[in-house]
């Protein structure tokens, strides 16, 4: 099961992706709402089109879904909010990780000389958009792009930081325990999890599956996380506003154990 789960990840683009970390001003980056969002009726369809092919293949459903370019989770450019952190000096450098990277501008967004990215997708077709879309971006030696499978990923470095957006909504709920676990291995002690946790809603189904805050602590909290922040993200596409929110996390050790 695990070599089909995926990521719900970012960004068909329509331009060569620039350097956006830290100084690009957020208004030069993010496109205005109307034309960033489509009808909602037609994305309900493509979001039905894609739970079918997942449905007929739950092995290469992820890869066939970026062929046919069923990727209604894209926002076509970097997600605005982690502009907006970069551009704010707010994320942690060294090391960042993005699983469910797409074809990469959130992994683009953030990499900078102090910040190495690794992008990480198991839709071979995701990555090579990704490789080809940052071909000729000039941060081009600040990150990296993997096709592998999160959940069996062994890389020989951890990371100070890791940003989910659309990944966790994709697997399926009984495999979140096995993420959390994951994000554990994958981060340094003193690392951040920065969550953006959607769709919040009362849908059936999925993926996307619906999520809440509740249900991403219920899986980190057994692993020694506990939230440093949530708030609403203001800075949601419109269609998004009011379904998901911005959680920081972070790894508490019991004195006791120390």
């Amino acid at each position: 099961m695990r070599s089909f789960i995926h990521l719900f990840s970012h960004a068909l683009v329509l331009r060569t992706p620039q350097s956006y970390c830290p100084r690009t001003p957020l208004k030069n980056m993010i496109r205005t709402p109307n034309k960033l969002t489509t009808k909602s009726d037609s994305n309900a369809r493509r979001v039905d089109k894609l739970r079918r092919v997942l449905r007929s293949d739950s092995t290469e459903g992820w890869d066939k879904c970026w062929e046919q370019g069923l990727t209604p989770w894209d926002l076509g450019q970097p997600t605005p909010v982690l502009v907006h952190l970069c551009n704010t000096s707010s994320l942690p450098k060294g090391r960042a990780l993005v699983p469910g990277c797409g074809s990469g501008y959130d992994v683009m967004a953030v990499a900078c000389p102090e910040r190495y990215v690794v992008g990480v997708d198991i839709s071979d077709n995701a990555i090579q958009k990704a490789k080809e879309l940052s071909s000729r971006s000039p941060n081009s030696d600040h990150f990296t792009f993997l096709k592998t499978d999160f959940f069996t990923w062994q890389p020989a470095e951890l990371f100070d930081l890791i940003f989910d957006y659309t990944f966790f909504c994709a697997i399926e709920p009984d495999l979140r325990s096995v993420w959390a676990c994951k994000i554990r291995e994958l981060l340094k002690p003193d690392g951040e999890l920065i969550t953006l946790i959607y769709p919040i809603d009362n849908h059936e189904g999925g993926p996307p599956y619906r999520v809440s805050v509740s249900d991403y602590e219920e899986v980190l909290h057994p692993v020694g996380f506990r939230a440093i922040s949530i708030v609403e993200n203001h800075m949601a596409i419109a269609p998004r506003r009011g379904r998901e929110k911005l959680g920081r996390w972070k790894r508490f050790v019991s004195k006791s154990l120390m």
